[in-house]
């Protein structure tokens, strides 16, 4: 597993909601996410997509988990109704990058908070979400950013 510090400014993201058990209702939502992207001509090798699971699965019930399938759009893009918008602050963030399969984002999340704990790391009061930069959505790899002080 890839360990980097990095310093991500805010985004201004678009994005689709997924309620409900993780799992093949995230697939959907981003499915559902780069199809709008596409058809907006925003789906680039330099986009930049995100996965926020904004509840943890161990502390909500399934059924009312909040996923968010995101896409980086620039401040000056017009929006409509058909999708909705919020922005992700910016911040300290290490990145770990892994394999997208179900077994290895399993590993990395029994790994991560080990790993920061040994690098002197405090999760901050922010989202983690995994990153998909250029050929890594073809590549099948993906970076989970969590926030740090």
């Amino acid at each position: 597993m890839n360990i980097k510090v990095e310093s991500l400014p805010a985004f201004r993201i678009a994005y689709v909601r997924q309620v409900g058990p993780y799992g093949p209702g995230n697939i959907q939502a981003m499915d559902k996410l780069k199809k709008w992207a596409e058809e907006r001509n925003l789906l680039t090798e330099s986009s930049i997509l995100l996965g926020i699971p904004q509840d943890n699965p161990e502390t909500t019930l399934p059924e009312i988990c909040r996923y968010d399938a995101c896409i980086v759009i620039s401040n000056d893009y017009q929006i409509n109704n058909s999708i909705c918008e919020n922005e992700l602050s910016g911040g300290k963030y290490v990145t770990f990058k892994v394999k997208h399969t179900a077994e290895d984002i399993q590993r990395a999340w029994t790994e991560i908070i080990p790993a920061l704990q040994n690098h002197g790391y405090q999760i901050d009061n922010k989202p983690i979400f995994e990153r998909y930069i250029g050929d890594m959505i073809h590549n099948d790899y993906c970076e989970i950013c969590v926030p740090v002080t």
